[in-house]
């Protein structure tokens, strides 16, 4: 069986040993991320074999069905094993499918918290992340939210997403900030900046879309070359792309198939040569 277990790790937050493989659990849920998915079975499923091939990070959210995310996971898992680390999110409210209007009020965001708790089934949440930063409210009461959260022992480490390099810096500034996750992939490096600063303080970077398939999947691509000399898949070569770009970076690919599951779980064993990485970081 393949493992996420043959990559290496992070210290998240400086003391939460993670393998770098993680799992995304946004799409356990149904269409528009919204609401129950059609196989819940499947769902549990994929949550558990995600855990028996070796993943120990779980990255989902609040506002994923909402509630629905972290209640599959909570169904599937708890009592959870003790290596598993479970992050998840606040600051967007959900009014349909397909829907995320931005909310940072402090009070929506403690209530929010306090509703992971109890849908995760846990008394402390491992990494809390701002899902979105609201222009309509001060960043420090936003943060501030999470922070007194933290001193009272109900969140361990807190992140942000879909950050600039001095949206970064800013909360750093209001407290410590353990990651963040924005959008990055073999295509689409408009991040690039802020996996650099990350790197370089040792932050943890969760590339959210990593695999970018359809981009990825074309047979005159050069991914789909260097995946044929390997005998890998696109989303093989992609997520090892990643692994072996930055040891910051926490991929976290998401699917509501086991086969799919195992297929990107292969990513780790996948060891891209000097040449395969140069063709791969031609595509920017």
């Amino acid at each position: 069986m393949t493992t996420a277990t043959v990559s290496t790790t992070f210290d998240l937050g400086g003391d939460l040993t993670v393998h770098r493989l993680g799992y995304g659990a946004m799409q356990l849920t149904g269409p528009g991320v919204w609401d129950q998915p059609a196989d819940r079975a499947g769902a549990l499923a994929v949550v558990k074999a995600a855990v028996e091939q070796g993943v120990d990070f779980i990255d989902t959210a609040d506002s994923y069905g909402p509630q629905v995310s972290e209640q599959i996971i909570a169904d599937a898992l708890h009592p959870y094993p003790e290596s598993l680390v479970i992050g998840t999110k606040a600051g967007l409210l959900r009014t349909g499918p397909g829907e995320w209007p931005v909310c940072g009020r402090p009070e929506y965001l403690t209530q929010q918290v306090e509703l992971s708790l109890r849908n995760l089934k846990v008394d402390r949440i491992d990494l809390i992340q701002l899902h979105r930063i609201d222009p309509q409210v001060p960043l420090a009461d936003q943060l501030g939210a999470f922070a007194t959260l933290k001193e009272q022992g109900k969140v361990r480490h807190i992140g942000v997403s879909e950050v600039s390099v001095e949206e970064l810096e800013a909360a750093r500034e209001i407290t410590e900030i353990a990651s963040v996750q924005n959008l990055y992939n073999l295509t689409n490096r408009q991040s690039q900046d802020v996996l650099d600063y990350a790197e370089a303080e040792g932050i943890a970077f969760i590339p959210w879309f990593p695999i970018a398939t359809g981009d990825l999947a074309k047979p005159d691509s050069p991914v789909a070359a260097v995946a044929k000399e390997l005998d890998a898949t696109p989303s093989q070569v992609a997520l090892a792309w990643l692994l072996q770009k930055s040891p910051v970076l926490l991929p976290i690919p998401g699917t509501k198939s086991v086969e799919h599951l195992t297929e990107n779980m292969g990513a780790a064993q996948l060891t891209l040569s000097a040449d395969d990485v140069a063709k791969l970081d031609a595509l920017a």
